[in-house]
């Protein structure tokens, strides 16, 4: 609730101010209420005319800092019960979690013989998917499967304490997007030693990000940086001055 203005209607002031206190869920005594057009008796001419009332409510300043000192007092309620209600991570647990969401993932696929595998290693779960026709869990440039792998993710953390990271592969596309970013990354570096001019590419996961920053880490000509936010943060590789 801020320390706005409001204006609300109606064919009585009794009624305009009901409507506000309603809309505004408050009581009577945490506005002030100033009447902008008054039930003045009507004339032949404007007998026809509907009758319109409106006031003008401002919910008192006071009012508006012990409220928010009531939703900080919640907010952090709920943080603190949450913190108790979550519990280390038992890794055995989280990969029958998710392995039980597998098999009714896979089950309903369209394409048959998709398998899966699944390894716990510290608090990181890694998934392999292979079968036959298995590009539209894919995706242009993994979007499907980034997105198996969020939902995967949030699974796995759900009432863990400890942050659980899910790495999600299908049909080996891990590697072969790790090999064709590597080279886009060395195109990319020559071009910009060669014109001076940086280049900034097209929205990655962090992941992949990081695949071109680790690959040109190494050559002193060039530098990467990230700018934008999530999910359309993008790499720009500039000359190194």
């Amino acid at each position: 609730m801020d320390n706005k203005t409001y204006v609300f209607e109606g064919k009585t002031t009794n009624e305009a101010i009901e409507k506000g206190l309603k809309e505004l869920k408050l009581p009577k005594s945490k506005v002030e209420i100033k009447v902008l057009e008054q039930e003045d008796k009507r004339s032949f001419f404007s007998i026809l005319s509907p009758r319109v009332v409106k006031v003008e409510m401002t919910v008192k300043e006071g009012f508006v800092k012990e409220q928010t000192n009531v939703v900080k007092t919640n907010i952090m309620k709920e943080i603190k019960k949450d913190a108790v209600e979550r519990k280390p991570a038992d890794m055995n647990v989280v990969k029958t979690t998710v392995e039980d969401f597998l098999k009714e993932f896979v089950s309903n696929l369209p394409t048959p013989d998709v398998k899966y595998t699944i390894e716990t290693q510290d608090n990181n779960v890694i998934i392999d998917i292979n079968g036959e026709d298995t590009g539209y869990l894919i995706g242009y440039r993994g979007e499907v499967l980034n997105s198996i792998q969020n939902v995967i993710t949030n699974i796995a953390n759900k009432g863990n304490r400890d942050k659980i990271k899910v790495m999600l592969n299908i049909g080996g596309y891990r590697e072969k997007r790790e090999k064709d970013l590597e080279n886009l990354a060395m195109k990319i570096a020559a071009s910009v030693v060669k014109t001076g001019k940086s280049i900034t590419l097209e929205p990655m996961t962090a992941y992949e990000r990081k695949i071109i920053h680790t690959k040109l880490q190494a050559n002193n000509k060039v530098t990467t940086y990230s700018i934008g936010e999530e999910p359309y943060r993008k790499l720009v590789v500039a000359l190194n001055k």
